[in-house]
């Protein structure tokens, strides 16, 4: 899927799952605490790629997420791109085709998005506060690029740096500083899984089994029959889709913070019925 969908739906999943725990757990959250969350699930649905690099020096291609920061996530975008080459071809076996870029490969699995997930917790356990204001940062940055694309390919990647910097002092400023916020690891966790399931209804698939060898394929590629694979950039993706995770994430909210507006609808539903 496009960025915009991976982040979309990032915020959709989370939204839904704190909803969930709210109704279902008794575990609720503040308005703040509920969209720092959703927040970083949509950038941490963007991460996985990270292994799609561009043109550094030009500030050109790359995927959503590599161009969010200019030259800077380019750059990053660069590396892990080789990292993810350079671990395919150190386990691939026999029948693993040969690949001369890494997209699809390391980040789009399942121990990358567990790996980044605990780094996020370790991060936030170990410094507190201040990591949590750097994650968001970056993830806030990672969600922008991806929920407004339009506006962040127009107005550009300084001003997109600009406006994480303010969602990060706003963090800073309001968010208590006696926690380890350890659901911001899960949340990037989340969104990382989130998008390995959006790319496995396209045409493509991932490695999700990834270390776990098939006959003498380490890296096979899993997803949906292409006669049910989602287009990508098409308007199953654009219209359909798209449509269902806002539609799951307004609700969300209203279920959470404003259930009497849910129950005035269903009230009107009965009404005309």
């Amino acid at each position: 899927m496009m960025g915009p969908s991976h982040a979309l739906s990032g915020a959709s999943v989370w939204l839904a799952g704190s909803w969930a725990m709210a109704h279902f757990a008794g575990y609720g959250q503040s308005p703040l605490a509920v969209a720092v969350g959703a927040t970083v699930c949509a950038g941490g649905a963007l991460l996985p790629d990270l292994d799609l690099s561009g043109k550094v020096t030009r500030n050109q291609g790359g995927a959503t997420v590599a161009r969010t920061f200019g030259v800077f996530s380019l750059f990053v975008a660069e590396v892990v791109e080789k990292v993810s080459l350079g671990i395919y071809t150190a386990t691939k076996l026999s029948r693993d085709p040969r690949r001369t870029n890494g997209h699809r490969t390391f980040t789009h699995t399942l121990p990358f998005a567990g790996l980044v997930g605990w780094g996020t917790t370790t991060l936030c356990a170990s410094y507190g506060k201040w990591a949590v204001v750097a994650i968001v940062f970056l993830m806030a940055g990672l969600a922008l690029r991806g929920l407004f694309d339009e506006w962040a390919e127009r107005a550009g990647w300084l001003i997109v740096t600009l406006s994480s910097g303010v969602i990060a002092w706003f963090t800073a400023a309001h968010l208590p500083g006696d926690r380890g916020y350890p659901m911001l690891g899960l949340a990037v966790g989340v969104g990382c899984v989130v998008h390995l399931l959006g790319d496995m209804i396209t045409k493509n698939g991932v490695p999700i089994l990834w270390p776990i060898p098939t006959g003498r394929r380490m890296w096979r590629m899993v997803g949906v029959p292409n006669g049910m694979a989602v287009k990508v950039g098409g308007r199953g993706e654009t219209l359909v889709l798209r449509s269902l995770f806002t539609l799951v994430a307004v609700l969300a909210v209203l279920g959470m913070f404003a259930p009497h507006v849910l129950s005035n609808l269903d009230l009107e539903k009965w009404a005309g019925g």
